[in-house]
């Protein structure tokens, strides 16, 4: 192997964007454990349960359409900041392997900011190995 490359120091965040990056990834660490997936089972059918005692209301109806629709809504932006970060980590890291391998095409560094029509064109000369 080669020698071991010395780490840039990664430069801290701060303020309402590094709270939230922070937030973000314990939020989407948490919604993809078997604990939160059985937690939402059980509110379903606590909340199934208590159809008969409510009666079936329109309310009933109400309180679980409006809390899922809020719920869904929030994770989106929450787990793809959290996809944002992983996607960009990987590209970085991608991106080093390629610039440190002799027969890697330095042309593919950062291929991931072409459009479709670049990266089809790319594709196309992976392919044909040119």
């Amino acid at each position: 192997m080669g020698r071991p490359k010395e780490r840039a120091p990664i430069a801290a965040s701060h303020g309402l964007e590094h709270h939230f990056e922070r937030f973000a990834s314990r939020v989407s660490r948490w919604a993809g454990h078997s604990v939160a997936f059985f937690a939402a089972m059980v509110i379903v059918v606590a909340w199934a349960v208590s159809g008969p005692i409510f009666g079936f209301s329109d309310t009933w109806q109400l309180v679980i359409n409006t809390g899922t629709t809020v719920l869904t809504f929030m994770m989106v932006f929450l787990i793809q900041n959290t996809m944002n970060r992983d996607s960009a980590a990987l590209h970085l890291k991608l991106d080093e392997l390629i610039s440190v391998t002799s027969e890697a095409r330095d042309t593919l560094i950062g291929a991931e900011r072409l459009d479709e029509d670049q990266i089809h064109a790319l594709e196309t000369g992976v392919e044909t190995g040119s």
